[in-house]
């Protein structure tokens, strides 16, 4: 009689980790960033049909890396999650929170039961009235959570591109200068994963994907900046 094939929980739970973020790594970095007005999204990505960043509710937004049919899935339950929310009792009741909590039960089920983990990391962010009741929560592949002030950076080499943001970035910097910064440690990877000023990229506006949560918007707060709005953005300061 053979012997039934034994792996320990520690073992099953760190390879499971290191498949996700092996997966993830793979990924294209998106950026968060806190301006003076909103929150700002940016990644790179060509397309114009499959989003990364994308509008969950009135005020509530959500970016994505890894898998791109994992996060899609989760993006339309989020959806789901807040226009059922808002229909049941009231639309100031669908908060970044909550939402942030389902995902996190989901991608934690995800991580402990099944037998592979969705390679994928999010972020849900909420824009308050003031900078000072703004949400940004960070999921990662096993359901944890982080609540993170003023930046996240995910997917590729975020931990260095992370110190870069945190050199540059200050509370009560505007649009244009919070989305420079952006395309700047986006570009700050070459296109075989190094990290360093000696191989940063100019990546054109058509090569980027932006929104932001603009807060002086009335209730609809998402907003996609594309073609001459974003380039002139981009351009705002250069000498």
């Amino acid at each position: 009689m053979s012997m039934p094939f034994y792996v320990s929980p520690e073992q099953l739970m760190k390879d499971r980790a290191d498949f996700a973020r092996k997966g993830i790594g793979r990924g294209r970095s998106v950026v968060v960033l806190a301006y003076d007005d909103g929150i700002a999204f940016a990644t790179e990505n060509p397309s114009r049909a499959l989003h990364k960043i994308s509008e969950i509710y009135d005020r509530i937004a959500f970016a994505a890396v890894g898998k791109y049919n994992e996060f899609e899935n989760l993006r339309v339950a989020g959806v789901r999650y807040a226009d059922l929310r808002g229909y049941s009792y009231d639309r100031a009741d669908v908060a970044a929170r909550g939402l942030a909590n389902a995902y996190a039960q989901t991608l934690g089920t995800v991580f402990t039961t099944e037998s592979k983990p969705l390679e994928v990391e999010l972020v849900v962010a909420q824009v308050g009235d003031s900078p000072a009741t703004d949400q940004l929560y960070r999921l990662t592949y096993d359901g944890s959570v982080a609540d993170e002030h003023g930046f996240v950076v995910m997917g590729g080499q975020a931990d260095q591109l992370s110190s870069r943001v945190r050199q540059e970035w200050s509370e009560g910097m505007d649009l244009a200068a919070v989305l420079r910064l952006a395309v700047r440690t986006l570009g700050a990877v070459s296109s075989d994963g190094t990290v360093g000023a000696e191989v940063e990229r100019e990546i054109p506006a058509s090569g980027l994907e932006v929104a932001v949560l603009d807060r002086r918007r009335p209730r609809r707060a998402f907003r996609r900046l594309q073609g001459e709005v974003l380039a002139g953005l981009l351009a705002d300061g250069d000498e």
